[in-house]
C-alpha cells in the first residue's frame, strides 16, 4: 500500500513538473501555430495572431494575444468576422484544478465584430468547411436546442458554482450587423463594458455605454444574488437604459426559468416619440403636431410574452391618465386590454391641419350680408371671389391599425375635437385585425347628451369609415359655432346621422359618402335676419327698417331630414314653423364639388301657431334660389314662382295680407324691392 502511495505521488510530481516545464520546453511559436490550426479545423476559417503572444501556467494560467483576427465567411462584405487589438485572459490555476473558475482578468481591447447574413439567409456565425443554407438551418436548430437545454436547467452547473470575476472589461469595441436579405444594417460603436462579480453569492454589477445612431446609451444591470437567479429563485434585479431619446428603468425581482419572469417598478420616459421613431429608423409621417413626450410608470409583472401593468400612470403629450392594462405578445399580433381613466382628451394635435377658409368669406355674425351692409346693393355679377380650398388628395393609410389588437374601456373627463367640446364620457375602444371601433356610450354635449360610434377599417388596401351619432337636447348655438364656425341658429337641438364611406384620400372619402340623417331645432331663432319683419310690410317692399335692428327670426320648430348619395346631400322637407311665418326648402349640397343648389320659400301666413302646425297654410311667399360654390353663393328671387303662387289663389293671399299688413298713410304708393329682400336672406346662411 505504501509503495502504491509513493508511486501515485511520483506520478503527481511528474505531472506538475511536466505542466510547469512544458511552456519552457515547447517553443511559443509552435503553441501558437497549433492553436491556430485547431481553430481552422473546428471552424473552417483562418485565424491570425500578428502581435504579442504569451502563454504561461504559473502562478496562474495566462494567455495574451495581440492583433488577433478571425476570417469572415466566404463572400462576406468584411474581410474579418472578428478582430481584436489585444486579448488578455488570466485564470487562477489551483481553483481551476478543483473545479472552480476564478477569472482574474478577461480584457478585450478594441474588438471589432462583424455579424452578417447573406442574401440566402445564412449567417456568418455558422461555422464549417462548407456552409450551405441547409447546414445553416441545422446550425440554428442546434443552437436553439442548446439554448433551451441551458434555460431548462435549475442549477449553475459544474464549473460555475465557484465562478469569480476580477477585471472583466470590453474596451472601445464595435459591433456591426447587416442582413442582405432583409436590407437591414445596424452598428454599435464605442462599446465599453465592465462586469464586477466577487462570487456568485455576492452582488453582480454590469455597467457601461455604447453609441448607436450617434446617440450614447448608458447601460446598467445588477443582480443581488446571481447564484439564486441561476437556480430559478427570485432575485432582486435592477436594470437601466439611459439615452437622450429614451430612458428606461426597472427595479424589482426576476427568476431564471424557461421564460422570463419578473415583477417590479417600471419607469419609461421618452422626451419625443417622433424623435425616438426617427432614431430607430422608422420616421413617423402621422399628421398633426402630436407624439411628443411619453411617460409611463407603474408596477409590471412579466411572464414570458405576457405583461401586466398595475397602478399604471400614463402621460402622452398633454393627455394624462391612470389604470390597469395587459399586453400579450405571444401571438402573431400583440393584444392589449385595459381600463383607463383619462383627463381631458385633446385630439387636435393628432389631426391634420384644417383647410384655410376663403379669404373673401363673410364674417360669421353682425348683419345680414355684405350686400345688406352696403346699402342693399348686391355684388356685381362679374365679381370673383377666392376659390374654395377644396379637398386634399394626400393619401390616407390606415394599415398601421393592423399592428396591434386592443380592447380598452376609457372614462374621460372631456374630449376636444377641433373646437367641439364634449364633457365627461365613457369610450369603449376595440381594435381587431385592423378595424378600429370607437364607441362613445355616454357623452355629455353642450347641456345635452348623446352617443356616437366611429369605425375606421384599415384591414384592406382602401380605408373604410362609418359614423353614427344620436344627439339629444343640446344647445345648438355654442355647438354649431364650435363644430362649423356657424353662429346663425339658436335653440335646443336633436340630431341623428349614419354615414359610410371609403377612399384613400380626403377627396375620395367625401366623394363616397352615403347615409342619412335628420336635424331638429326647437324654441330657437335664426340670427342675422328677421324674415317676419321683412315679409309683413308689403307697402315698404318687404323691408321693415327695424329688421336690421332686430336681426333675429324666432321660431318654434326648424328641421328636416336628408340623405347622402356619393357625397351629394339631398333634402326635400326643410321646414321652419313660427307664428305668422312658415319657411320650407329643398335642394342639394354637393360635398365633393362644394356646391349648393337650394330653393327656400318663406311664407307669411295668418296663423300664430308654431310647433305642430301645418307648413301648408295659405299665404304670400317669395321663393329664393340659393346656388353656387361655397366660396361665392348667389341668392336670386324666383319671381315667376312668387307670381305663380299669387295667380293660383289670389284671394287667400289677400286674406292673409288683410290680417297681417298694417295700413299705409300719406297716399304713397308701395314700392317693391324684392332683390333687397333676397339679400337679407343671405343672413340665414352666414354669407
Amino acid at each position: 500500500m505504501k509503495k502504491i502511495a509513493i508511486g501515485l505521488g511520483a506520478i503527481v510530481v511528474l505531472l506538475i513538473v511536466a505542466v510547469v516545464a512544458a511552456p519552457f520546453l515547447i517553443p511559443t511559436e509552435t503553441v501558437k501555430n497549433e492553436l491556430l490550426a485547431q481553430v481552422k479545423s473546428a471552424t473552417g476559417r483562418d485565424a491570425r495572431i500578428d502581435g504579442d503572444f504569451k502563454i504561461s501556467i504559473l502562478p496562474r494560467v495566462e494567455f495574451v494575444a495581440g492583433k488577433v483576427t478571425f476570417a469572415n465567411a466566404p463572400g462576406g462584405k468584411a474581410k474579418n468576422m472578428v478582430s481584436v487589438d489585444k486579448l488578455n485572459i488570466q485564470v487562477a490555476l489551483f481553483p481551476l484544478i478543483s473545479g472552480e473558475v476564478e477569472i482574474d482578468a478577461f480584457v478585450l481591447e478594441k474588438p471589432v465584430i462583424n455579424l452578417e447574413v447573406n442574401k440566402a439567409g445564412v449567417p456568418n456565425w455558422v461555422f464549417g468547411p462548407a456552409v450551405s443554407a441547409a447546414s445553416g438551418k441545422q446550425a440554428k436548430k442546434a443552437a436553439a436546442g442548446a439554448k433551451q437545454s441551458a434555460g431548462s436547467g435549475s442549477s449553475a452547473g459544474p464549473g460555475l458554482s465557484g465562478l469569480k470575476l476580477g477585471d472583466v472589461r470590453l474596451v472601445g469595441g464595435q459591433v456591426s450587423y447587416s442582413d442582405a436579405k432583409a436590407g437591414v444594417v445596424h452598428k454599435l460603436n464605442d462599446i465599453n463594458l465592465k462586469i464586477s462579480l466577487p462570487s456568485l453569492d455576492d452582488p453582480m454589477k454590469a455597467e457601461g455605454a455604447v453609441t448607436w445612431n450617434k446617440e450614447k446609451i448608458e447601460l446598467l444591470l445588477g443582480l443581488s444574488n446571481p447564484n439564486g437567479f441561476l437556480n430559478g429563485k427570485n432575485t432582486n434585479i435592477e436594470t437601466r437604459i439611459s439615452s437622450a431619446p429614451v430612458k428606461f428603468s426597472f427595479k424589482g425581482s426576476a427568476a431564471r426559468t424557461t421564460k422570463i419572469k419578473a415583477g417590479g417598478a417600471l419607469d419609461l420616459d421618452v422626451p419625443s416619440i417622433r424623435k425616438l421613431a426617427a432614431w430607430v429608423g422608422s420616421p413617423m409621417t402621422a399628421p398633426g403636431t402630436a407624439y411628443g413626450p411619453l411617460k409611463i410608470t407603474g408596477q409590471v409583472d412579466v411572464d414570458g410574452q405576457k405583461h401586466a401593468f398595475r397602478k399604471a400612470s400614463l402621460a402622452i403629450d398633454a393627455i394624462k391618465g391612470n389604470g390597469d392594462f395587459t399586453y400579450d405578445g405571444g401571438s402573431r399580433v400583440p393584444n392589449v386590454t385595459g381600463k383607463l381613466e383619462l383627463g381631458m382628451l385633446d385630439l387636435n394635435p393628432y389631426l391634420p391641419p384644417e383647410a384655410k377658409p376663403s379669404s373673401k368669406g363673410t364674417p360669421k355674425s353682425g348683419g345680414a350680408s355684405s350686400a345688406g351692409k352696403s346699402g342693399g346693393k348686391p355684388a356685381p355679377s362679374g365679381a370673383k371671389s377666392a376659390p374654395a380650398a377644396g379637398w386634399s388628395n394626400d393619401p390616407i393609410d390606415l394599415s398601421g391599425l393592423k399592428a396591434v389588437n386592443a380592447k380598452l374601456d376609457l372614462t374621460v373627463a372631456g374630449i376636444l375635437v377641433r373646437k367641439i367640446k364634449i364633457g365627461q364620457s365613457n369610450v369603449n375602444v376595440s381594435l381587431q385585425n385592423g378595424v378600429l371601433v370607437t364607441d362613445l356610450t355616454k357623452m355629455a354635449l353642450y347641456g345635452g347628451k348623446g352617443k356616437a360610434k366611429l369605425t375606421a377599417n384599415g384591414s384592406s388596401g382602401t380605408p373604410r369609415v362609418a359614423l353614427n351619432f344620436d344627439l339629444a337636447d343640446f344647445k345648438a348655438h355654442p355647438f354649431m359655432v364650435d363644430a362649423m364656425d356657424f353662429d346663425r341658429v339658436e335653440g335646443t337641438a336633436n340630431a341623428k346621422l349614419a354615414v359610410t364611406t371609403q377612399g384613400g384620400s380626403q377627396r375620395q372619402l367625401v366623394s363616397a359618402l352615403n347615409g342619412s340623417g335628420q336635424v331638429q331645432f326647437l324654441n330657437g331663432a335664426i340670427r342675422g335676419i328677421n324674415l317676419a319683419a321683412m315679409l309683413r310690410n308689403v307697402a315698404s317692399a318687404f323691408l321693415d327698417p327695424n329688421a336690421q335692428k332686430t336681426q333675429k327670426t324666432d321660431f318654434a320648430e326648424l328641421g328636416g331630414t336628408y340623405v347622402i348619395r356619393q357625397g351629394v346631400l339631398s333634402n326635400t322637407d326643410l321646414s321652419l314653423k313660427s307664428p305668422l311665418l312658415r319657411l320650407s326648402g329643398k335642394g342639394t349640397v354637393d360635398l365633393p364639388k362644394q356646391r349648393v343648389d337650394y330653393r327656400i320659400t318663406p311664407k307669411l301666413v295668418a296663423s300664430t301657431k308654431g310647433q305642430g302646425s301645418s307648413s301648408t297654410a295659405s299665404g304670400i311667399s317669395v321663393p329664393v334660389i340659393v346656388s353656387g360654390p361655397w366660396s361665392n353663393i348667389s341668392y336670386k328671387p324666383d319671381l315667376a314662382g312668387a307670381l305663380g303662387g299669387l295667380a293660383k289663389d289670389p284671394s287667400k293671399a289677400l286674406d292673409s295680407l288683410k290680417n297681417l299688413v298694417p295700413g299705409k298713410s300719406g297716399g304713397d304708393k308701395p314700392t317693391v324691392k324684392i332683390p333687397d329682400a333676397v339679400n337679407q336672406l343671405k343672413g340665414l346662411f352666414g354669407r
